[in-house]
């Protein structure tokens, strides 16, 4: 059985992890826009948007890191994930499977 305090921290970085993960795809898109096509409004409007959310991330994921008592090692490797397209989604998945088995990071 998962604490409470635990699985509602867990909630909060599911959602930031699929927010930052989509948010990602779309500045890695804003970007192709910007280099590819001379059109850099995109990144001008979309960058310090994801920026903001991912700093929502990093502070979540610290949270459930502290909660569920996460090895740095495993912290960083959440952290890191947040900055590779698509990545995002792979470690959302590794937490949630050691967080709901009450394994460690």
């Amino acid at each position: 059985m998962v604490p409470p305090k635990i699985l509602a921290a867990f909630k909060r970085y599911r959602i930031a992890a699929f927010v930052v993960g989509w948010g990602l795809i779309l500045l890695v898109a804003a970007m192709v826009l910007k280099y590819g096509f001379d059109y850099g409004t995109a990144v001008a409007v979309w960058g310090p948007i994801h920026g903001a959310l991912f700093v929502v991330y990093v502070i979540l994921a610290f949270d459930l890191a502290y909660k569920d008592r996460w090895s740095p090692l495993g912290t960083l490797w959440v952290l890191v994930a947040g900055t590779i397209p698509f990545v995002s989604f792979i470690a959302e998945r590794q937490v949630q499977r050691k967080v709901l088995a009450r394994q460690r990071m």
